[in-house]
């Protein structure tokens, strides 16, 4: 198991402005839980954190805490429970962390990392769906894997992998549904072609009969001289 060091400084006072001192001084609040017993406030480097933060993936590795002035001079195994952002600045303002026993069991999440191309995508013009990026966990702190490897290089069109066919390293329990599907090959969408319309989008329309009007009951028709005269008016 890597050691990763992490130093802290024990601090006092509470609230927005003791907190906002601390970040304007390049630390950052924190808080060490351990087993329900009272927490303790610390300080911790900001540029330490973030460089912590650039190397690994902090919700699955084990921290060594080493508190200045500290009882436990060997210092703390530690995992991030939560760190909070700056809704706005998304700058980090705050970290919790949880101390552990390296002799008992714990659960974390573990990132699942894709070996290979499938037969079914590379061959067959395929589709990966990825549905499960990460998988719960339990074993000890000193057993945590870095990632799960899967390997998707035999997949032909339609094969899945279920949580039950990964293999996982001695001592490292999946707390998943065994028949959650991690991936899947699929087939390509099929594009439908549009149906072609009229102009503008309107479907030809029909020519309209005129039809002549039609000679109401009771109403005489028109003399022939009364014709002419009305062509002599136009």
């Amino acid at each position: 198991m890597e050691e990763i060091l992490l130093e802290a400084e024990l601090r006092e006072g509470k609230g927005r402005a003791k907190a906002k001192d601390l970040r304007d001084s390049g630390y950052l609040p924190a808080v060490v839980y351990f087993h329900g017993k009272d927490a303790v406030s610390v300080k911790v480097s900001r540029g330490a954190l973030l460089k912590l933060v650039h190397q690994h993936r902090l919700e699955s590795v084990i921290i060594n805490l080493k508190i200045k002035d500290d009882k436990k001079a060997k210092g703390r195994p530690c995992l991030v429970k939560e760190v909070q952002y700056d809704p706005v600045k998304e700058d980090i303002i705050h970290v919790d962390f949880n101390e552990i026993s390296l002799t008992e069991t714990i659960k974390v999440n573990v990132p699942i990392q894709l070996k290979g191309e499938a037969i079914g995508v590379k061959q067959e013009g395929g589709s990966l769906e990825h549905l499960l990026w990460e998988i719960e966990v339990e074993c000890l702190p000193t057993n945590i894997p870095k990632d799960v490897q899967v390997d998707i290089s035999a997949l032909k069109m339609g094969d899945a992998i279920h949580v039950k066919d990964i293999v996982f390293p001695d001592g490292v329990k999946p707390l998943n549904d065994p028949s959650a599907v991690v991936l899947h090959i699929v087939a390509p969408m099929k594009e439908e072609v549009p149906v072609e319309e009229g102009v503008e989008g309107e479907a030809a329309k029909e020519p309209e009969v005129i039809k002549e009007k039609k000679e109401v009951p009771g109403e005489a028709a028109p003399a022939d001289g009364a014709k002419d005269k009305d062509k002599d008016k136009k």
